[in-house]
């Protein structure tokens, strides 16, 4: 017998090996005095027999313990639960605390015989725990697994004195594991302390039991979250095998192998949550019934993808990276707003099913893809008869698919049956340092054979180190290929040498592949060898011919007219031999819209309709005396003994020579705008169909959006309107400015400032032989112009120099201006105003001149008060700027041009 330190007893306590010896000592007592529960031996008495017994575990119990299922804090033995508390729990067992407990801070309270337990569970993996009885019995079906909280009966399960019941799986646990939805650290297993919610299911559960965490990440998952319970998944799935899967979802998924499954799970939706087409069996099906459905395919596809297609980088799986939620595939070209697979670096992206099936192809080589119907393309489709239109293209070599053999899979992949055939890798006579690969088209390069870029998708052989693409087409043809023209009486042969060239065909250059007439000593790409011989371009009003040289006798330095470069004229180009315009052929047909192909070249060019007719000529032939399809009274050529203060009607800029006037009425025309055609091409305007000149009706110009009732070009498809300040201005050509000394030239791309406004312009007029830069409305500004701030016209000037003056200020609105900026002076007066101050709102409207169609019974005539000013008939308000006045003295019928302006111009 063993005499002790008594625990906190006041007397000395006896070590009690056998039950005989306790038996000899009991008066009475039979409850251990720490965790109150009944003793046995081997344990301790006090040797007085005044009741005090403790078990010897409970005896040995440490006053702190670090539990490896609480490893923030230590765990205190107290005497008795803390005196805030009121119905005190142990969180294992829950059962109350009325002796010895092991508290903590954190809302933590233990049995000792609890905290002793679960600290043996953590230790030995309850494996040596011999007073933990192993048993089969059939439980309530209440009872749960202290684990993974499934229910106990009919399993094999741990359940020790206190209650604590386990399934022998859940024995198993490991003390640590890796997760995938938490790779920073690994998660641990204890107790469910915090209440925090799990990570995949979203829930939070007030029980008490394990969770696997990672407490630096306030990171919990539950144990049934982690590893899905087999019982779940049989019932669920009639399948005698279990699959946990997660993929991103809040709840498990399990495995459906057939229909029949499918279809008693299904809540109404049938889209794969990663790809969004509709689900078939096999597939996975949330455990929940949430609607989470994915394609076994698309679950087990790669995060990353190393293409064979795209050598450079990986494809990475993530969703619609834009912020719309949508994307377009650059292998099928159809939508898609689920998840992707995508290259940054090249902007590539792609349905799942798409980078798969084209990983399939160019590992298999589409021989062994099961999914992939072999058919006839004029087979009737799932729609009904709905056969393949004729611009249905192989996807290999971007020919029609009518009459061929193809393979259509469901995303629309198309293929003749020669084109799964194509090689993965190639040698190739025009690229003989490296093979050449089989991959996407991604970075849109020009094809070293037909020298076209192509925006399409698909494929095409390169070599990504060298920057080397030819198109399969262009590949695949034989070295000895000999192609008859249509624009050239002898027929082109490949040259197998590989030298730079320039085309004779288009003037540019070329490096690898070059067709060659022996006879005329012709050398061209292999693209020019099918140029038009004649073509028909909105950039000019006559037809273009092709040449492939060009004769010039006073040895004059030609431009092209769209681009404003010299053309080289011992090569191709498309020449007009009425007006001498010329334009390269890369620049006349850019634009596929832009021009047509004369098929026959004996039919005879419809000449240009003129809108004057010639009366009388003097001996220069220059027409003296006119008549124009838009004036009732014959022009006389100029000068005008009147002066030059009025403006012409066709384009509403001031009087200058060469222009026509009318004897009979204050009507005048600027020879140019005069001899503009009654139908016109613009290169500017989408429609086909040429524009009609119009007159006399309000319009807003598609162009420089300035409201005008002058001369203007309507199309008669869109009815758009395009003044004649701008037709004239937009001719493709050298344009003279009176504020500039050389020529300048049109470009729709020229990121710039203006010199006369200081604005930033994306397109422009420009000198080519120094850095000035008029936009559009600039350089069609009014030379001259009259306000009533000064008895004399105004004249635009481009720079103030007034040494003497530190400030310069507008003289109508008495605001600032920058002398840099043009503006409209008077030299005899000292007069300087805004340009937008002298030529205030509506500068280019036709003032006594009659607008009709309208809702007044009379005729209306525009007008501008200067004297006094009647209030307007619409908003009440007095009639200041201009106004459209009833043109019957006796009828005082006035409105303000802005109150009415919407029903003349889009009919509201």
């Amino acid at each position: 017998m063993e005499e002790s330190n008594n625990y906190g007893h006041q007397h000395p306590l006896l070590l009690i090996l056998n039950q005989d010896q306790m038996i000899h000592n009991q008066s009475g007592a039979t409850h251990c005095s720490r965790c109150g529960e009944e003793v046995s031996t081997t344990c301790f008495c006090c040797v007085e027999h005044c009741g005090f017994y403790l078990h010897k575990a409970c005896a040995d119990a440490p006053l702190e313990l670090n539990h490896p299922f609480h490893p923030h804090h230590p765990l205190v033995l107290l005497q008795e639960p803390p005196s805030s508390y009121s119905g005190c729990v142990c969180d294992f067992c829950d059962e109350p605390c009325t002796n010895f407990i092991y508290h903590r801070s954190c809302a933590l309270d233990f049995h000792i015989k609890c905290a002793l337990l679960i600290f043996n569970i953590a230790e030995n993996n309850l494996k040596e725990l011999e007073h933990v009885a192993l048993q089969d019995e059939e439980l309530a079906d209440e009872n749960k697994c202290f684990g993974c909280w499934e229910p106990l009966a009919k399993y094999t399960h741990f359940s020790p004195d206190c209650g604590f019941n386990l399934h022998d799986k859940c024995a198993e646990l490991p003390f640590k594991l890796n997760l995938e939805c938490h790779r920073e650290h690994p998660l641990v297993l204890q107790f469910n302390s915090e209440r925090l919610s799990c990570k995949i299911c979203c829930l939070v559960r007030t029980r008490r039991g394990f969770v696997y965490g990672c407490s630096p990440c306030e990171f919990v998952v539950h144990i049934e979250c982690v590893s899905q319970s087999p019982l779940q998944v049989i019932k669920s799935t009639n399948h005698e095998h279990p699959f946990t899967l997660f993929n991103g979802h809040q709840h498990p998924l399990f495995l459906m192998l057939n229909q029949e499954q499918l279809m008693d799970n299904q809540r109404g939706v049938t889209d794969c949550s990663r790809c969004g087409e509709k689900v078939s069996a096999p597939c996975f099906c949330c455990a929940e019934h949430c609607g989470f459905y994915l394609h076994k395919v698309c679950a087990e596809a790669p995060l990353e993808l190393n293409h064979p297609f795209h050598l450079n980088h990986p494809l990475l799986m993530q969703n619609a990276p834009y912020s719309s939620g949508m994307y377009i595939c650059n292998f099928c070209n159809k939508s898609g707003h689920k998840s992707v697979y995508r290259c940054s670096s090249c902007e590539l992206d792609f349905h799942i099913k798409c980078a798969l099936f084209t990983f399939n192809i160019a590992e298999n080589n589409l021989k062994e893809l099961q999914h992939v119907a072999l058919q006839h393309p004029l087979t009737p489709t799932e729609k009904g008869d709905e056969k393949l239109k004729d611009v249905s293209k192989c996807f290999g070599c971007r020919e029609p698919l009518p009459n061929y053999t193809h393979f259509s899979p469901c995303r629309g992949f198309n293929l003749h049956e020669k084109c799964t055939e194509i090689p993965f890798k190639l040698n190739h006579v025009c690229h003989r340092k490296h093979p050449l690969v089989l991959q996407f088209n991604s970075e849109r390069l020009s094809c070293k054979i037909c020298c076209q870029v192509t925006r399409r998708r698909g494929f095409v052989y390169g070599c990504s180190p060298c920057k080397f693409v030819v198109h399969i087409e262009c590949a695949s043809q034989s070295p000895l290929q000999v192609i008859k023209s249509t624009n050239h009486e002898h027929p082109f042969t490949l040259s197998l040498r590989q030298v730079p060239f320039t085309c004779d065909g288009c003037g540019t250059e070329g490096n690898h592949v070059a067709y060659t007439c022996g006879t005329c000593n012709i050398t061209i790409h292999k693209n020019c060898i099918s140029l038009p011989r004649i073509i028909k371009s909105k950039w000019h009003d006559h037809r273009l011919l092709h040449t492939y040289f060009h004769h010039i006798e006073d040895f004059r330095v030609l431009n092209c007219l769209r681009c404003h470069d010299e053309v080289n004229t011992e090569h191709g180009s498309y020449y007009c031999s009425k007006c001498n315009g010329i334009f390269h052929v890369k620049c006349v047909m850019k634009d596929k819209d832009s021009y047509e192909i004369v098929e026959n070249e004996d039919e005879i060019e419809m000449p240009i309709e003129s809108s004057i007719i010639v009366i009388e000529s003097n001996d220069a032939g220059e027409a003296t005396k006119i008549n124009h399809f838009k004036h009732m009274h014959n022009l006389m050529l100029g000068p005008f003994v009147g002066g030059y203060e009025n403006s012409c009607d066709g384009c509403m800029l001031p009087i200058s020579d060469p222009f026509y006037y009318c004897s009979e009425c204050a009507f005048f025309l600027h020879k140019a705008c005069a001899e503009l055609p009654k139908m016109k091409n613009v290169w500017y305007h989408d429609c086909k169909e040429p524009l009609a000149l119009i007159s006399d009706k309000a319009f807003l110009c598609g162009r420089c959006y300035c409201i005008s009732n002058a001369f203007a070009y309507e199309c008669c498809g869109c009815e758009e309107k395009i003044c004649l300040r701008c037709v004239i201005a937009l001719t493709p050509g050298a344009r003279s400015c009176l504020k500039h000394e050389h020529p300048l030239f049109y470009y729709t791309k020229h990121n710039g400032k203006c010199n006369a406004c200081g604005m930033t312009t994306q397109a422009a007029f420009c000198c080519k032989d120094c850095n000035f830069v008029l936009d559009l409305d600039c350089f069609s500004l009014p030379i001259t112009a009259r306000h009533k701030c000064d008895e004399h016209l105004l004249s635009l000037t481009d720079h103030d120099d007034n040494s003497y003056s530190e400030h310069y200020h507008c003289d109508i609105c008495e605001e600032s201006r920058d002398p840099n900026h043009w503006f409209y002076n008077c030299a005899t007066c000292d007069t300087s105003a805004h340009r937008y101050c002298v030529l205030e709102e509506y500068p280019f409207l036709k003032l006594r001149s009659i607008q009709e169609g309208n809702d007044h019974p009379h005729p209306l005539t525009f007008v501008k008060k200067k004297y006094y000013y009647p209030d307007c008939d619409k908003c009440g308000e007095p009639c200041e700027g201009v106004a459209l006045e009833c043109s019957k003295s006796e009828c005082k019928y006035i409105v303000h041009w802005k109150c009415v302006e919407g029903t003349y111009l889009w009919g509201w």
